[in-house]
């Protein structure tokens, strides 16, 4: 069976250990119907290393993912590379340590929050309803100093 995120601690070298490859879209256990959804394999290169109570993970993730646009409710495709991934995950018994929990949810956390069609980056194209909708405007009435009482006079008056 494949495992490559379940790491024997017994066997990590000094140095720490580099492990790179690819996990199927499946990795991420995405439901049906869910707004964001894998669509291509995780990549990884990571450098493993132990530092005291902790198994230190560095290095590059990158995924593809079909989202849906915040404003159009169309799906798009956008990459995510993580260039910089670092965690640390505590040691909490010798053996082996499984990452794929941390790795998963570090990966889709780095997700946009609110994806636009405009900002994905494998076929970059233009919303559909850009400028469709308008902004609302302002709705809070600005009050000018020295207006007479005002909210904190009113709970002054309560004491």
């Amino acid at each position: 069976m494949h495992r490559p995120f379940h790491i024997d601690l017994r066997s990590l070298p000094d140095g720490g250990k580099d492990i790179r490859g690819t996990e199927s879209a499946a990795f991420f256990e995405m439901p049906e119907g869910d707004a964001a959804q894998a669509t291509g394999p995780l990549k990884y290169d990571l450098h493993l290393e132990r530092d005291d109570g902790e198994i230190v993970v560095t290095g590059r993730l990158e995924a593809v993912f079909s989202l849906e646009c915040g404003r159009c409710l169309e799906r798009f495709e956008h990459r995510l590379v993580i260039e910089d991934y670092a965690t640390e995950i505590p040691i909490e018994e010798e053996g082996t340590i499984n990452l794929t929990d941390s790795i998963r949810e570090d990966t889709l956390l780095a997700l946009p929050s609110y994806p636009r069609c405009e900002d994905g980056n494998v076929h970059p194209r233009q919303c559909p309803a850009e400028g469709k909708f308008e902004r609302a405007p302002e709705m809070v009435a600005v009050e000018p100093e020295n207006s007479g009482r005002g909210v904190w006079d009113a709970l002054n008056q309560l004491n």
